[in-house]
């Protein structure tokens, strides 16, 4: 059969339940006793008492060394924890500021992102505008050209219609003419005729006689 080991705390730790025992079983006799629940009341308020006095005794030497008390030290805890709440509460404000901020920044970002798209559109749009102008001034110059040289075109057809006019009317005196001139070959070949006619006839009318 195996040695049991020495524990030395064995002995000790039995001692000590012994005696928290008696002392448990001696205070629950006493709290079992009025007299003594009194006498513990009584203490217990000049205990307290005596300890208000004692922390307004060292207020009263605390200010008067111009020392930190322990409510001072706490007061200091307590507004420290106030201000580092307040702090939290900042840098958390300041973030969302930064965080709109940024936002804010894209949005003026992408707005002049779009007016610089907007400028050039509008730029190209008045190149147009302008390629357009000239296209049309050049088409207005032209066409008023074109209207020059329609009335060039339509006085030199009026010329025209007049040489041809003043041609027909040649044409009608040449004809005219040639009218007077085979008029006149008849005329002189009539005369011409008429001579050898009364020759003949003389001559028909002697030989008539002389028989």
């Amino acid at each position: 059969m195996a040695k049991e080991k020495y524990d030395p705390y064995k002995g000790f730790r039995e001692l000590t339940g012994m005696w928290e025992k008696q002392m448990n079983s001696l205070l629950l006799s006493w709290s079992d006793n009025t007299d003594y629940i009194k006498l513990s009341n009584v203490g217990l308020q000049t205990h307290t008492r005596y300890l208000e006095m004692i922390k307004r005794n060292q207020e009263i030497m605390a200010n008067f060394m111009n020392m930190p008390t322990k409510t001072d030290v706490k007061n200091v805890a307590k507004l420290t924890i106030q201000a580092e709440e307040k702090i939290d509460a900042l840098e958390e404000q300041i973030w969302n500021l930064q965080d709109s901020f940024a936002a804010i920044n894209k949005e003026n970002m992408e707005f002049f992102g779009e007016l610089v798209a907007l400028s050039k559109q509008m730029k190209e749009e008045l190149d147009n505008n302008v390629k357009e102008l000239r296209e049309a001034k050049k088409v207005k110059s032209d066409l008023q050209k074109l209207r020059k040289e329609l009335s060039d075109t339509n006085e030199l057809k009026a010329e025209l219609q007049e040489l041809r006019r003043e041609l027909t009317e040649a044409n009608g005196l040449k004809l005219e003419l040639q009218e007077l001139k085979q008029e006149l070959v008849q005329y002189k070949e009539t005369k011409n005729q008429e001579p050898v006619q009364e020759k003949k006839e003389f001559e028909l009318a002697g030989a008539g006689t002389g028989k």
